[in-house]
C-alpha cells in the first residue's frame, strides 16, 4: 500500500524534526519541509503532497494564508498546527478552508486522526466539485438542446419528440455530443437570420 505523502511547515526546526519523526513512526512519508508560509506554498505546488501540516505562526506569510492558497488551488488538504487557540485564528482558519487543527504540544496519537479526516474531507470536496461541474454541463447541454429543438420545430414543423429525435440521430451519425449538434443548429439558425 502506498504511504501517505506529507509536507510539513514550521518556522521552528526542532518542531519540524519532532513532527517528521512522529509521522515517520506512524508510517507516513514526509516528502518536504519548509520554514515559512511562502516556501510551504511553493513546495506544495511542486511536490503535490497528500496532506500539508502547517504551523499558524510563521514569518512572512502565515500558515492560514498559505492554507487559503493551497485550498483555492486544490493542491492538498491542510492541517494547522498551533499553540494558539484564539477565536479569531480559528475563524480565519475556517474561512481559509482548513480541514484539520492540532494544538501544541502535539502528541503522536493526535496526528493520524487529523490527517485521515483532513484527507477524507478534501476528497469529498473534490468529488462534490466534480459533481457540480457535471451538473452544470448537463444543464447547459439541456438548455442548448431545448433551444435547438425549438428552432427545428419552427423551421421544419416537427413535434418536440421529432425534433429531439432528429438532434439525437445527428449526434449519433456525426459521432458528436448532442451539445455540439445543438450549438451547430443554433449557429446555423443565427447565421440565416442575419
Amino acid at each position: 500500500m502506498e504511504r501517505t505523502r506529507v509536507m510539513i511547515a514550521d518556522d521552528e526546526s526542532i518542531i519540524r524534526m519532532d513532527l517528521r519523526e512522529m509521522l515517520t513512526n506512524l508510517g507516513y512519508l514526509v516528502v518536504g519541509e519548509a520554514g515559512d508560509g511562502r516556501s510551504a506554498v511553493n513546495l506544495a505546488r511542486e511536490l503535490k503532497p497528500d496532506v500539508a501540516i502547517l504551523d499558524i505562526k510563521m514569518p512572512g506569510m502565515d500558515g492560514i494564508e498559505a492554507s487559503r492558497i493551497l485550498t483555492e488551488e486544490k493542491i492538498a488538504p491542510v492541517v494547522l498546527l498551533t499553540a494558539y487557540s484564539q477565536r479569531d485564528l480559528v475563524e480565519r482558519a475556517k474561512e481559509a478552508g482548513v480541514v484539520g487543527y492540532i494544538t501544541k504540544p502535539m502528541r503522536e496519537s493526535d496526528l493520524t486522526p487529523a490527517i485521515e479526516v483532513a484527507m477524507a474531507r478534501f476528497s469529498e470536496f473534490r468529488a462534490l466539485e466534480k459533481e457540480v461541474g457535471d451538473l452544470k454541463q448537463a444543464l447547459e447541454t439541456r438548455k442548448l438542446v431545448d433551444r435547438a429543438k425549438g428552432i427545428l420545430m419552427d423551421a421544419q414543423g416537427l413535434s418536440e419528440a421529432e425534433a429531439f429525435r432528429k438532434i439525437q440521430k445527428m449526434s449519433m451519425n456525426k459521432r458528436k455530443p448532442m451539445k455540439d449538434v445543438a450549438e451547430a443548429i443554433i449557429l446555423a439558425h443565427q447565421t440565416r437570420e442575419q
